[in-house]
Protein backbone atom coordinates (compact mmCIF):
# COMPACT_ATOMS: atom_id res chain seq x y z
CA UNK A 1 0.00 0.00 0.00
CA UNK A 2 1.41 3.45 -0.95
CA UNK A 3 1.28 6.60 1.07
CA UNK A 4 -1.33 7.77 -1.27
CA UNK A 5 -3.89 4.98 0.10
CA UNK A 6 -2.75 6.04 3.41
CA UNK A 7 -3.72 10.10 3.06
CA UNK A 8 -6.93 9.01 4.72
CA UNK A 9 -5.60 8.44 7.85
CA UNK A 10 -3.87 11.91 8.03
CA UNK A 11 -7.05 13.43 6.87
CA UNK A 12 -9.33 11.81 9.82
CA UNK A 13 -6.75 12.85 12.17
CA UNK A 14 -7.41 16.56 12.93
CA UNK A 15 -3.70 16.40 15.05
CA UNK A 16 -1.64 14.58 12.55
CA UNK A 17 -3.68 16.74 10.09
CA UNK A 18 -2.44 19.64 11.77
CA UNK A 19 1.27 18.55 12.70
CA UNK A 20 1.60 17.81 8.61
CA UNK A 21 0.11 21.13 7.65
CA UNK A 22 2.94 22.72 10.05
CA UNK A 23 5.56 21.06 8.80
CA UNK A 24 4.82 21.98 5.15
CA UNK A 25 3.93 25.82 6.07
CA UNK A 26 7.18 25.64 7.94
CA UNK A 27 9.24 24.01 5.05
CA UNK A 28 7.75 26.39 2.15
CA UNK A 29 8.45 30.01 4.62
CA UNK A 30 12.07 28.55 4.78
CA UNK A 31 12.64 27.80 1.30
CA UNK A 32 10.98 32.13 0.71
CA UNK A 33 12.63 33.76 3.41
CA UNK A 34 15.89 32.51 3.88
CA UNK A 35 17.04 33.46 0.42
CA UNK A 36 16.21 37.04 1.87
CA UNK A 37 18.95 37.09 4.76
CA UNK A 38 21.73 36.68 1.97
CA UNK A 39 20.32 38.61 -0.68
CA UNK A 40 21.63 42.36 -0.56
CA UNK A 41 18.58 42.86 -3.35
CA UNK A 42 15.45 41.09 -4.29
CA UNK A 43 15.18 43.91 -7.40
CA UNK A 44 16.68 43.94 -10.49
CA UNK A 45 18.79 47.22 -11.09
CA UNK A 46 17.29 49.36 -14.15
CA UNK A 47 19.50 51.86 -15.63
CA UNK A 48 17.45 54.87 -16.15
CA UNK A 49 15.42 54.84 -12.55
CA UNK A 50 16.06 58.24 -10.50
CA UNK A 51 14.27 59.27 -7.48
CA UNK A 52 11.61 61.75 -8.19
CA UNK A 53 11.93 65.46 -8.23
CA UNK A 54 10.99 67.70 -5.35
CA UNK A 55 7.60 68.61 -8.27
CA UNK A 56 7.17 65.12 -9.49
CA UNK A 57 6.84 64.16 -5.59
CA UNK A 58 4.77 66.95 -4.71
CA UNK A 59 2.58 65.72 -7.86
CA UNK A 60 2.65 62.13 -6.55
CA UNK A 61 1.09 63.20 -2.98
CA UNK A 62 -1.42 65.11 -4.93
CA UNK A 63 -2.39 61.99 -6.87
CA UNK A 64 -2.28 59.94 -3.52
CA UNK A 65 -4.87 62.84 -1.15
CA UNK A 66 -6.97 62.88 -4.55
CA UNK A 67 -7.32 58.90 -5.02
CA UNK A 68 -6.20 58.82 -8.08
CA UNK A 69 -4.71 55.43 -7.70
CA UNK A 70 -8.55 54.28 -6.89
CA UNK A 71 -9.28 54.03 -10.44
CA UNK A 72 -6.09 54.14 -11.76
CA UNK A 73 -3.67 51.41 -11.87
CA UNK A 74 0.89 51.30 -12.63
CA UNK A 75 0.72 48.23 -12.76
CA UNK A 76 1.12 46.46 -16.80
CA UNK A 77 0.87 43.03 -16.54
CA UNK A 78 3.07 40.74 -18.89
CA UNK A 79 -0.25 39.83 -21.26
CA UNK A 80 -0.39 40.60 -24.85
CA UNK A 81 -3.65 42.48 -24.43
CA UNK A 82 -1.91 44.49 -21.74
CA UNK A 83 1.18 45.24 -23.65
CA UNK A 84 -0.46 45.75 -27.51
CA UNK A 85 -2.35 48.79 -25.11
CA UNK A 86 -0.46 50.31 -22.56
CA UNK A 87 3.02 49.25 -23.71
CA UNK A 88 6.14 47.46 -21.99
CA UNK A 89 5.13 45.13 -18.86
CA UNK A 90 5.65 47.26 -15.62
CA UNK A 91 9.20 46.61 -13.69
CA UNK A 92 9.57 46.24 -9.93
CA UNK A 93 12.22 48.58 -10.49
CA UNK A 94 9.73 51.39 -11.68
CA UNK A 95 8.73 51.59 -7.99
CA UNK A 96 11.08 50.65 -6.18
CA UNK A 97 11.46 54.23 -5.27
CA UNK A 98 7.91 54.57 -4.34
CA UNK A 99 6.29 54.79 -1.04
CA UNK A 100 3.49 53.31 -1.51
CA UNK A 101 4.01 51.92 -4.58
CA UNK A 102 1.13 52.32 -6.54
CA UNK A 103 0.34 48.64 -8.16
CA UNK A 104 -3.14 47.59 -8.01
CA UNK A 105 -5.84 45.02 -9.58
CA UNK A 106 -8.55 47.15 -10.38
CA UNK A 107 -9.25 49.59 -12.98
CA UNK A 108 -12.03 51.62 -13.76
CA UNK A 109 -9.67 53.80 -16.18
CA UNK A 110 -7.08 53.04 -17.94
CA UNK A 111 -3.33 52.06 -16.42
CA UNK A 112 -1.26 54.95 -16.78
CA UNK A 113 2.36 53.43 -15.81
CA UNK A 114 3.36 54.69 -19.40
CA UNK A 115 1.23 57.73 -19.39
CA UNK A 116 4.25 59.79 -19.97
CA UNK A 117 4.95 62.33 -22.49
CA UNK A 118 1.42 60.22 -24.48
CA UNK A 119 -0.29 63.36 -24.39
CA UNK A 120 0.73 67.06 -24.21
CA UNK A 121 0.22 69.29 -21.05
CA UNK A 122 -2.58 71.19 -22.22
CA UNK A 123 -4.46 67.66 -22.67
CA UNK A 124 -3.98 66.55 -19.04
CA UNK A 125 -5.10 69.99 -17.71
CA UNK A 126 -7.74 70.53 -20.02
CA UNK A 127 -8.90 66.14 -19.03
CA UNK A 128 -8.18 67.32 -15.20
CA UNK A 129 -10.50 70.40 -15.58
CA UNK A 130 -13.41 68.86 -17.66
CA UNK A 131 -12.62 65.07 -18.05
CA UNK A 132 -15.56 64.75 -20.73
CA UNK A 133 -14.22 67.53 -23.23
CA UNK A 134 -11.74 64.93 -24.08
CA UNK A 135 -12.83 61.82 -23.01
CA UNK A 136 -16.80 61.89 -23.71
CA UNK A 137 -16.92 58.46 -21.84
CA UNK A 138 -15.01 59.43 -18.99
CA UNK A 139 -16.46 59.41 -15.40
CA UNK A 140 -13.96 60.90 -13.67
CA UNK A 141 -14.82 63.95 -11.65
CA UNK A 142 -13.40 67.77 -12.51
CA UNK A 143 -10.12 68.79 -10.02
CA UNK A 144 -9.99 72.33 -12.22
CA UNK A 145 -9.28 73.51 -8.05
CA UNK A 146 -6.14 72.15 -8.76
CA UNK A 147 -5.32 74.95 -10.89
CA UNK A 148 -6.19 77.71 -8.91
CA UNK A 149 -4.38 76.49 -5.40
CA UNK A 150 -0.81 77.23 -4.67
CA UNK A 151 1.21 74.10 -4.09
CA UNK A 152 2.76 74.07 -0.58
CA UNK A 153 6.72 73.80 -0.76
CA UNK A 154 7.34 74.74 2.84
CA UNK A 155 8.31 71.64 3.89
CA UNK A 156 9.41 69.51 0.32
CA UNK A 157 13.28 69.34 1.84
CA UNK A 158 11.42 67.54 4.97
CA UNK A 159 9.58 65.05 2.44
CA UNK A 160 13.24 64.67 0.52
CA UNK A 161 14.68 63.82 4.14
CA UNK A 162 12.10 61.61 4.95
CA UNK A 163 12.14 59.53 1.83
CA UNK A 164 16.03 59.21 1.97
CA UNK A 165 15.54 57.53 5.72
CA UNK A 166 13.24 54.69 4.27
CA UNK A 167 16.05 53.66 1.05
CA UNK A 168 15.46 56.50 -1.79
CA UNK A 169 18.96 57.60 -2.13
CA UNK A 170 18.41 61.18 -2.24
CA UNK A 171 21.43 63.17 -1.80
CA UNK A 172 22.28 65.63 0.78
CA UNK A 173 22.94 68.35 -2.42
CA UNK A 174 18.92 67.28 -3.82
CA UNK A 175 17.88 67.59 -0.22
CA UNK A 176 19.26 71.12 0.51
CA UNK A 177 18.40 72.73 -3.37
CA UNK A 178 15.04 70.46 -3.17
CA UNK A 179 12.68 73.71 -2.83
CA UNK A 180 15.00 75.77 -5.81
CA UNK A 181 14.35 72.45 -8.24
CA UNK A 182 10.86 72.36 -7.55
CA UNK A 183 10.48 75.90 -8.43
CA UNK A 184 12.54 75.79 -11.28
CA UNK A 185 11.46 72.67 -12.75
CA UNK A 186 7.73 74.61 -13.02
CA UNK A 187 9.04 78.21 -14.04
CA UNK A 188 9.71 78.79 -17.60
CA UNK A 189 13.04 80.46 -18.56
CA UNK A 190 14.53 79.23 -15.53
CA UNK A 191 18.26 78.23 -15.00
CA UNK A 192 17.55 74.48 -14.98
CA UNK A 193 20.92 73.58 -15.17
CA UNK A 194 21.17 72.80 -11.60
CA UNK A 195 18.14 70.46 -11.70
CA UNK A 196 19.06 68.53 -14.79
CA UNK A 197 22.52 67.59 -13.40
CA UNK A 198 20.61 66.00 -10.44
CA UNK A 199 17.76 64.36 -11.92
CA UNK A 200 18.22 62.68 -15.78
CA UNK A 201 15.15 62.85 -18.07
CA UNK A 202 13.62 65.77 -16.40
CA UNK A 203 10.66 67.40 -17.97
CA UNK A 204 11.02 71.52 -17.45
CA UNK A 205 8.50 74.33 -18.53
CA UNK A 206 5.20 75.61 -17.64
CA UNK A 207 3.12 72.66 -17.16
CA UNK A 208 0.13 74.36 -16.03
CA UNK A 209 -0.65 76.64 -18.50
CA UNK A 210 -0.04 79.90 -16.22
CA UNK A 211 3.40 80.73 -15.63
CA UNK A 212 2.54 83.50 -12.98
CA UNK A 213 2.29 80.46 -10.05
CA UNK A 214 3.37 76.86 -9.19
CA UNK A 215 0.24 74.80 -8.79
CA UNK A 216 -1.22 71.90 -7.91
CA UNK A 217 -1.48 71.10 -11.36
CA UNK A 218 1.98 72.20 -12.28
CA UNK A 219 2.33 69.25 -10.13
CA UNK A 220 0.28 66.72 -11.10
CA UNK A 221 1.17 67.32 -14.64
CA UNK A 222 4.64 67.28 -13.88
CA UNK A 223 3.85 63.78 -12.30
CA UNK A 224 2.24 62.28 -14.96
CA UNK A 225 4.30 63.19 -17.73
CA UNK A 226 7.44 61.22 -16.19
CA UNK A 227 5.91 58.08 -15.41
CA UNK A 228 7.00 55.30 -17.84
CA UNK A 229 9.26 57.89 -19.23
CA UNK A 230 12.87 56.81 -17.48
CA UNK A 231 13.46 52.80 -19.03
CA UNK A 232 14.36 52.86 -22.14
CA UNK A 233 12.47 49.56 -23.77
CA UNK A 234 14.76 49.76 -26.66
CA UNK A 235 17.59 49.02 -25.55
CA UNK A 236 16.08 46.92 -22.45
CA UNK A 237 16.07 43.12 -23.33
CA UNK A 238 12.48 41.45 -23.17
CA UNK A 239 14.34 37.91 -21.08
CA UNK A 240 14.91 40.74 -18.12
CA UNK A 241 17.35 42.43 -18.57
CA UNK A 242 19.87 45.47 -20.35
CA UNK A 243 21.77 44.39 -23.21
Amino acid sequence: MSILDKHHIIERNATLLLVGSLLVVTVGGIVEIAPLFYLQNTIETVEGMRPYTPLELAGRNIYIREGCYVCHSQMIRPFRDEVERYGHYSLAAESMYDHPFQWGSKRTGPDLARVGDRYSNAWHVQHLVEPRSVVPESIMPSYAFLATTPLEITNISGHLTANSRVGVPYTQEMIDNARADLEAQATPDADTSGLEARYAKVKTGDFDGNPQTVSEMDALVAYLQMLGTLVDFKTYDETGGDR
